[in-house]
């Protein structure tokens, strides 16, 4: 057969899904799957993002424009000036998802073989969105002994090299849960200023923020309007994972510009998504109340049923709905498909998460696992009760 680009067979697989042919089988056989491997909250997607869809007046489903309906980038402008960040429609650009923003992003800033230094664990789809645009990845390690925290910012400055395009940040942390502090930001701010980089920030957790802590995003600090480039979505927000909307926001123009070739390329983002999009950002506060009691109240409760695990070692999420484990195993990798093939407990097991897809460097992260705390309570502590009945026996 005709052989495959270099590009295509380099592109990881998502530790995310790569085990749903597992799960699937699993459930075949009768067996409960838990799902703690992915992001999908539980949380029920605000009424009335759903019936703007339902009472849509269409009879044509029309191409939007390829920045975003105007309506929709107009009212999302406002929403970031209630959280301070002051920019205007013309500074957003709507996409298909958070992950086509990211993409556009790297794409207009990086040349092949140039590199982005992140943080590490990232979002796995960090090193899919690299590959695809040719672009290196430079990781800097974090652990969790230290809970994930960011590595001293000076630390930056021994992987910068003359094809260092930008730092990149998910701030809240997914998968590490790990909650940037304005200083941090601003240290950051000053390094990409001294040298000519741009920070991207994917700020798509931006509401998750517990313990009286309060997100602080790249767009609120002062001079960085070169700089500044903020990723987000409604996926997470609003529990419309569904929907692919997500947008990219920055006060650079020439950036911009350029984004809204690549906008242009693949011609719209959805319509229907934006109409539900327009419409969640109507959502009350008191939604965001709730969510974020329910939230710290399953993050408490998987904190305290995890601690009961002998040999665990527990990062302690301060925002987003992720929390790292480190398991007395040696290949998590392994673990998590033996608790699909060949573990159940009272008729169920479990689907986590292995976190070595979610580093760059080879090796690190192989005894950890994310698991997400978007289920209700009652789910999540079956969960650990079958993880902790698994780990007794587990032959790894």
């Amino acid at each position: 057969m005709p052989g495959l680009s270099k590009k295509g067979l380099s592109m990881p697989a998502s530790p995310i899904r790569k085990l749903v042919p597992f799960a699937e089988a699993a459930k075949k056989r009768g067996v409960e799957v838990i799902h703690l491997n992915i992001g999908q909250p539980d949380i029920k997607t605000p009424k009335g993002a759903l019936d703007a869809v339902r009472n849509a007046p269409i009879e044509v489903l029309e191409y939007s424009r390829s920045e975003g309906n105007e309506s929709y980038r107009i009212k999302l402008a406002a929403y970031y000036t209630r959280h301070g960040i002051e920019v205007t429609p013309e500074e957003i650009l709507i996409t298909t998802g958070g992950s086509e923003a990211l993409s556009f992003v790297m794409g207009c800033i990086a040349d092949p073989g140039d590199e982005i230094i992140i943080p590490e664990p990232f979002y796995a789809n960090y090193n899919g969105f690299s590959v695809a645009n040719g672009v290196k990845v430079v990781p800097l390690a974090s652990d969790i002994s230290d809970n994930f925290a960011l590595p001293p910012v000076e630390s930056f400055e021994d992987y910068i090299t003359p094809r260092t395009r930008a730092i990149l940040l998910c701030n809240p942390g997914n998968p590490t849960g790990y909650l940037y502090s304005r200083e941090e930001v601003r240290q950051l701010a000053d390094l990409v200023r001294k040298h000519d980089l741009f920070l991207i920030a994917d700020e798509v957790y931006r509401e998750f923020a517990y313990d009286g802590k309060k997100h602080y995003s790249i767009l609120e600090e002062p001079g960085m309007e070169a700089h500044a480039i903020v990723v987000d979505s409604v996926s997470k927000r609003y529990s419309m994972c569904g929907a692919r909307i997500g947008c990219i926001v920055s006060r650079n123009a020439a950036l911009m510009a350029v984004c809204l070739k690549f906008a242009q390329a693949r011609l719209s983002p959805p319509t229907l998504a934006q109409i539900a999009s327009e419409a969640a950002l109507d959502t009350p506060d008191s939604y965001f109340e709730e969510v974020i009691r329910e939230y710290t109240s399953r993050r408490d409760l998987l904190l305290e049923e995890l601690s009961k695990i002998k040999g665990i070692r527990i990062a302690r999420p301060q925002g987003a709905f992720y929390c790292m484990v480190e398991l007395p195993v040696e290949d998590a990798d392994h673990f998590a498909q033996w608790l699909l093939e060949e573990f159940q407990w009272e008729g169920a097991t479990v689907m986590v998460a292995p976190a070595a897809g979610f580093y760059a460097t080879p090796g690190l992260g192989t005894r950890e696992v994310r698991i997400a705390y978007v289920l209700e309570k009652a789910q999540l502590k079956k969960a650990v009760q079958i993880l902790r009945q698994a780990l007794e026996i587990y032959p790894g």
